[in-house]
């Protein structure tokens, strides 16, 4: 018989996840004004922080769930984010005009931003899961 180690998750911290959620929010903004990755990498970088924003929001607002279940959560809603670029109405577009507009909902679809909340989720995932089972010894 094969066995599985689940994590079994108390609670996240919560001041460490907002002071994470804030870090990666800087890092993000920072990223699309100033070069702090490689030019070829272009804004995707920036993609990738985005999608740990979304993680660490939902691990935040949800402390004792499993770190696959936020992970899922945060592809849903990255992805989610990134469908409703195909919805072109003018009120909308409006909004996708503003600042805040522009970097919570994004302009234009794009499955290399996609692929970008992908890896950035399972970078978090990753960080997540270790970070749980440290916690635990």
């Amino acid at each position: 018989m094969v066995k599985t180690h689940q994590l079994k998750i108390v609670s996240r911290n919560r001041l460490l996840l907002a002071i994470g959620l804030l870090a990666v929010i800087a890092l993000g903004l920072a990223s699309r004004k100033y070069p702090l990755f490689p030019k070829m990498c272009g804004k995707y970088p920036g993609d990738a922080l985005w999608s740990v924003m979304v993680y660490l929001g939902w691990a935040l607002w949800k402390p004792t769930t499993s770190p696959k279940r936020v992970a899922l959560y945060a592809l849903f809603t990255s992805y989610l984010d990134e469908f409703s670029q195909l919805i072109q109405v003018p009120g909308l577009n409006a909004i996708r005009q503003t600042v805040w507009g522009h970097l919570i909902l994004g302009t234009v679809f794009s499955g290399y931003d996609m692929l970008a909340y992908t890896i950035g989720i399972l970078i978090a995932l990753i960080l997540d899961t270790l970070l749980l089972s440290l916690s635990e010894k």
